[in-house]
């Protein structure tokens, strides 16, 4: 069975710094990208950040570049978001996707999808 967990949300402070993981079971991990999505209130889901099948390039929204680094252990078959600098702007639910053809920002390129975890960024 394949599965996606995300965990690592929370509610922070302006400034603050949080990790996101998804730990990922039931397919062959090394064959995929992984990328990061997120939902705010009355929007559509939007890309954040994506790492390809070796870890060895990444990609980011421009909304995020400079703060968020994205990074896998393939030995843990778990993906990392750190956020760092975090802003209201920031709050939605983070969801991780694996997708078979390499970095995409495209929400369509990915097969499986984590049920997210959620992130409020607030003073």
């Amino acid at each position: 069975q394949v599965q996606l967990v995300e965990s690592g949300g929370g509610s922070v402070q302006p400034g603050d710094s949080l990790r996101l993981s998804c730990a990922a079971s039931g397919f062959i991990w090394d064959y995929y990208a992984i990328g990061w999505f997120r939902q705010a209130p009355g929007k559509e889901r939007e890309f954040v950040a994506a790492i390809n099948r070796s870890g060895g390039t990444t990609y980011y929204a421009d909304s995020v570049k400079g703060r968020f680094t994205i990074s896998r252990d393939t030995a843990k078959n778990t993906v990392y978001l750190q956020m760092n600098n975090l802003k209201p702007e920031d709050t939605a639910v983070y969801y991780c996707a694996a997708g078979p053809r390499g970095i995409s920002t495209s929400m369509s390129l990915y097969d499986y999808w984590g049920q997210g975890t959620q992130v409020t960024v607030s003073s």
